[in-house]
């Protein structure tokens, strides 16, 4: 029997004010808001404390105009986890959203993607519309973290736990990736941007920020192969996920919900 895990989603911000029609690469005809949350992860479970992506920083929220809620480390400490106590974090690709505060998990461990590292210090780079996702101090953060030898990279797919796999997806970023978990409930992937929302899989409609449309395409269909059902499939960015799962205690309806536990509905 392989091992089962807690998984929690943290949000720490949001991006209101934007309209539904950014969110799909043909538009959308309704006049609805397009708000998206951003989160990230925990995993916890057989002495094992597993953060996948570290959010974005005070800076970069200001600079694009986000909402930060709370640092991703405060959303921790509020469900009990101190950042000292992260043992691994994946970073499911180096955009500002997923890849800010790398420097506040003192013990950890890194997971990357060989391609997103490329990608991120390579030529790519030179493209004004392809940099834009990322922040460079970020980017020269994980070097540095390469340099002192905190850095796990992976080709293609691979388990850094027992009951915890990565599976390079590609599509909205090179080395895109998103975690496939063990829990009470089955395999639940974290889909990361493979899927910023729901609609954008069950309406085969692709968010507009990509790299290679057709590996983002593909990219759905392999989630469907990790998840035990489409139930399974938790996506990067949609504010429904605080709505469809249990708070992960009173109180935290807006902080923090359990994954691992079936939707609500």
């Amino acid at each position: 029997m392989s091992a089962e895990y807690e998984v929690f989603a943290v949000k720490y911000g949001a991006h209101t004010g934007r309209p539904m029609n950014i969110n799909f690469i043909d538009g959308d005809p309704h006049d609805t808001s397009g708000a998206i949350a951003y989160y990230v992860w925990l995993i916890r479970g057989h002495g094992r404390t597993v953060l996948v992506d570290t959010g974005m920083t005070k800076e970069a929220a200001a600079s694009r105009g986000r909402t930060l809620d709370r640092l991703p480390r405060e959303g921790l400490e509020a469900l009990g986890v101190s950042p000292r106590e992260v043992q691994e974090v994946v970073v499911t690709h180096l955009h500002f959203d997923h890849a800010g505060t790398l420097g506040d998990w003192e013990n950890a461990r890194f997971h990357l993607q060989d391609e997103e590292m490329d990608c991120a210090t390579g030529r790519l780079m030179c493209h004004e519309r392809l940099r834009h996702p990322y922040d460079v101090e970020d980017v020269c953060t994980m070097v540095r973290k390469v340099y002192k030898d905190e850095v796990c990279f992976h080709c293609g797919d691979a388990e850094i736990a027992p009951g915890i796999s990565v599976h390079h997806i590609g599509g909205h970023a090179k080395g895109l990736m998103s975690v496939r978990v063990n829990t009470r409930r089955g395999h639940v992937v974290l889909a990361s941007d493979a899927a910023h929302l729901y609609a954008n899989m069950e309406q085969q409609r692709p968010f507009p920020i990509l790299y290679n449309l057709g590996d983002m395409l593909e990219g759905w269909k392999k989630l469907h192969r990790l998840a035990d059902s489409p139930r399974h499939i938790v996506p990067g960015h949609d504010p429904l996920v605080m709505q469809r799962y249990e708070a992960a205690q009173n109180g935290m309806e807006d902080l923090a919900v359990r994954l691992d536990q079936p939707p609500k509905e």
